[in-house]
């Protein structure tokens, strides 16, 4: 399914007055909690409120409130949408079916609109609005045409588009662009992982086995990956680039069929993102922008949620907008602001006609891309990357290790096997984790790390630590002032510097301007690859402002 923009009712007092569901709830809220504060967007500095009580839209008709409740408990968010009652329901289901009768009489659809629009016309030939309020009853529903009031014309077609191609039971919570991560464990509420306010409970739930087996399974046949008993575990794509995995039933999943869903990111998060969090530091920025343009190869480690994937996806906008990339991943996660970007993705299902990241990591190799992008590594397809790296192809990569030397054990031992010689093809290694920062989880890259040479005479890779995270300050550290071997054996020559010492006047000068970036507000992914972009081409005074 395509991503969907909705329309967002930006006034408070307005959205009340035209949506009565939401005016009921925030009455009803409102003698307990307090009158919520209404906000158009959220920031960062909202992860302080210790009890929060705030609504925000995330299309029209549908709001989200974020509160600790009376009991000042957990943090929850709540879905706020129009429901039916027991008639609309009858009303609704006999609508479906009648829909269904006739389905065969429209046109083929070849996009989402024209589905909307198709759907919508079927729904207005089977209905007709009534002055008056119908009730169910045999002779309304035997009629050519069942009569609606004009109010529940409006709250069924909702729930219809909802039902039918938007996302169900789950629209409220895949529409929320402030939500990571989607989890159900089984029957009962759906828990989340919020932007802003990290793990809470949503007021979204199955209430049964019944309920919740229908959901997993009509999702996931609307993905083409169906469970069953047969295959009770799939991974998919969704529609809108949203990875994830189902497992069916109780015979496996003691409490109820699961699923988790991890949101994809429209517009990815940029440097100045991670920065102004403190992910980064821009004196770090500016050294892998020195980096990354002149073709250094990094991996990203890190364990699970440490966000590897989002400090690689950040990074490739200092990749030179000209560049021919190429990407190779098991679940298409990057977005890649370059116009020449071969994204490959693999189609792995134990049959013959498999493509396998070793596969694609060969084709890649014989197109001559400057930079090659693998999600994550796993396998064998480390000895391609690794022989890239010593032709001459710069890459970049995630990988699962908490630290450098944890990374160089499972590279070089079984089964992956990369000869410890090899080492060294890699130039800088960031190692990422998340952290708790007064009291919040926090994600941090917590060193970056220069493999130097390997070292015959004690059979290892000589290293130098860059950078470290100081987790008493929350300060990154910058220790390779005069001391690091990319920096000045590598970088300075390749730019053509007689003094390598100079690299660091650079360096500090690409952190002046991530540094102006931030302090300008200025964070949209796009429009730091386009501002990036021409301070390579025409110097300071493409810049935006002053440094």
């Amino acid at each position: 399914m395509e991503r969907q923009h909705f329309t967002k009712t930006e006034d408070f007092n307005e959205a009340m007055a035209k949506f009565p569901h939401l005016k009921a709830y925030v009455d009803k809220v409102s003698q307990n909690e307090g009158v919520p504060e209404f906000h158009i967007s959220l920031d960062r500095s909202m992860r302080s409120l210790e009890f929060p009580n705030i609504i925000y839209p995330i299309g029209d008709p549908i709001f989200i409130h974020i509160s600790r409740g009376v009991e000042r408990g957990a943090i929850v968010s709540n879905a706020i949408m129009p429901e039916m009652n027991s008639d609309e329901k009858d009303f609704y289901n006999s609508i479906l079916d009648r829909i269904i009768e006739i389905a065969h009489t429209a046109k083929i659809p070849k996009t989402m609109e024209e589905l909307r629009e198709v759907l919508i016309s079927l729904y207005n030939e089977v209905v007709e609005v009534s002055d008056r309020e119908e009730k169910v009853n045999f002779l309304n529903l035997l009629g050519k045409k069942i009569k609606l009031t004009a109010k529940q014309h409006e709250l069924i077609l909702f729930h219809l588009v909802k039902d039918r191609l938007g996302y169900a039971k789950l629209e409220p919570i895949l529409r929320d662009i402030y939500i990571e991560d989607i989890s159900c464990v089984g029957v009962g509420n759906i828990w989340i992982i919020h932007k802003i306010f990290g793990s809470i409970k949503s007021t979204v739930e199955f209430e049964d086995d019944l309920e919740l087996n229908k959901y997993v399974v009509e999702a996931s046949e609307r993905v083409e990956r169906p469970v069953s008993e047969a295959t009770p575990i799939v991974d998919a794509i969704m529609g809108d680039g949203s990875r994830v995995n189902y497992i069916y039933s109780r015979k496996i999943s003691l409490g109820g069929s699961s699923f988790t869903i991890r949101k994809f990111n429209e517009t990815p998060v940029s440097v100045p993102m991670l920065v102004n969090w403190g992910t980064w530091s821009a004196e770090m920025a500016g050294y892998l922008w020195l980096c990354l343009e002149n073709g250094a190869s990094m991996f990203v480690c890190g364990e699970t949620a440490s966000g590897k994937t989002t400090t690689l996806n950040a990074a490739t906008t200092f990749i030179p907008i000209d560049h021919k990339i190429y990407s190779v991943e098991n679940t298409p996660e990057l977005t890649v602001p370059h116009p020449i970007w071969q994204h490959l993705v693999t189609r792995e299902s134990g049959e013959k006609t498999d493509v396998t990241m070793f596969d694609l990591l060969i084709a890649s190799l014989r197109s001559r891309p400057d930079y090659i992008i693998v999600g994550e590594i796993r396998g064998k397809e480390a000895s391609v990357t690794f022989q890239a790296m010593q032709t001459g192809h710069p890459v970049m990569s995630t990988f699962h290790a908490g630290s450098v030397h944890s990374m160089i054990q499972r590279l070089t031992g079984d089964p992956i096997n990369i000869p410890m010689s090899f080492m060294d093809n890699l130039n800088i290694v960031l190692i990422q984790s998340a952290v708790y920062v007064n009291g919040k989880v926090e994600r941090r890259v917590l060193s970056i790390t220069e493999l130097v040479k390997y070292s015959d005479e004690v059979k290892k890779i000589l290293t130098r630590e860059v950078f470290l995270w100081d987790p008493l300050k929350d300060k990154h550290n910058f220790r390779g002032l005069y001391n690091s071997h990319i920096l000045e054996k590598k970088i300075a020559p390749h730019i053509g510097l007689k003094d390598p010492r100079e690299i660091y006047e650079i360096m500090f000068k690409r952190a002046k301007i991530i540094k102006a970036l931030c302090e300008s507000g200025i964070e949209n992914y796009f429009e730091i690859v386009e501002i990036l972009s021409k301070y390579r081409r025409d110097g300071e005074r493409a810049l935006p402002f002053k440094v």
